[in-house]
């Protein structure tokens, strides 16, 4: 696995928009931050563009700004400004070949995921944490500082908090993962997901929950639940009942019994996803993962 080099002060830190649209408001508070912490910032030449109603520019404008990132060599890294959708339109489109020869951090969650599984797939580690759409609210401060250690080479250890369903155990192993819609929509795709011997994290917003139980059930009759080092639960957020007619389980029992014939650690309610704090992590990196009933905790071993 290609691991980029800890930023310093003076890196140059570009700003893309891959997927939704973002605002000047945004980007300035996050340019504030980046400042502070000595970096230098490039806005990429289309970040704002008004091109299309929903997406962040034209599909050519996002890829041109994602292609001139990747290939400057005086950029040292590239923060996604925010998810929503979009990216997966363009991430085949891409040349990688500047970033496979000199590897720099790519930082993002939520519709990122569509390119860090990408990245994975071509042995590149990136950052999944929160984005500059995000760096304006004061609950992210926890979630802004995870990030800046996991950028100057100082990777938190993360701890989560207790649950009654959490399946203890200890493993070592490669951490991936992300937003579970974003993994189920990468089978049979040049990124699709390869899981055995690695802890994977999931998390997901705003899904009914026999939608949750789809994806999750898509995830094991492709084999990337059976043989996993562990299992990471992140935020579950804004999961719902469809009004019309309830499913009655949670989160917590679908993925529970989806895995119950399986060993390995299970463990829920990870600071990580589409709330406060998202804590940063390695994709790609090594890690080892402890479960309790009391709390999870992973420990970056690289």
């Amino acid at each position: 696995m290609l691991i980029p080099t800890p930023l310093k002060p003076g890196s140059r830190v570009a700003l893309v928009a891959l997927s939704r649209k973002t605002s000047e408001e945004h980007l300035l508070s996050a340019q504030r931050v980046l400042t502070a912490w000595g970096l230098t910032v490039v806005p990429s030449k289309n970040l704002l563009s008004p091109s299309h109603t929903y997406l962040a520019g034209t599909d050519e404008e996002r890829l041109a700004d994602l292609q001139t990132a990747l290939d400057d060599p005086t950029i040292d890294a590239i923060l996604c400004a925010r998810g929503g959708y979009g990216s997966g339109r363009i991430i085949d489109r891409a040349n990688y070949t500047a970033l496979q020869q000199h590897p720099k951090w790519i930082v993002g969650f939520s519709d990122v995921t569509a390119l860090q599984l990408k990245l994975l797939s071509l042995g590149i580690a990136s950052i999944h944490a929160t984005m500059p759409v995000l760096f304006g609210n004061p609950a992210s401060a926890p979630s802004i500082e995870s990030l800046r250690n996991a950028l100057f080479g100082k990777p938190d250890v993360i701890t989560g908090a207790a649950s009654p369903a959490n399946k203890p155990g200890r493993a070592e192993g490669i951490l991936v993962g992300g937003n579970l819609s974003l993994l189920t929509d990468s089978m049979g795709t040049t990124s699709e997901l390869m899981t055995d011997g690695k802890i994977l994290l999931i998390e997901e917003i705003g899904e009914l929950v026999y939608r949750v139980d789809r994806m999750v059930n898509q995830l094991k009759r492709a084999g990337k639940l059976a043989n996993l080092a562990g299992l990471v639960i992140g935020h579950m957020t804004d999961i719902k009942e469809d009004p019309n007619l309830a499913f009655g389980e949670t989160s917590e029992q679908i993925i529970l019994n989806h895995t119950r014939e399986y060993s390995y650690p299970v463990a829920f309610r990870f600071p990580s996803g589409h709330e406060n704090p998202n804590l940063a992590w390695v994709q790609g990196a090594r890690t080892s993962l402890n479960v309790t009933a009391q709390q999870s905790i992973i420990t970056p071993l690289t």
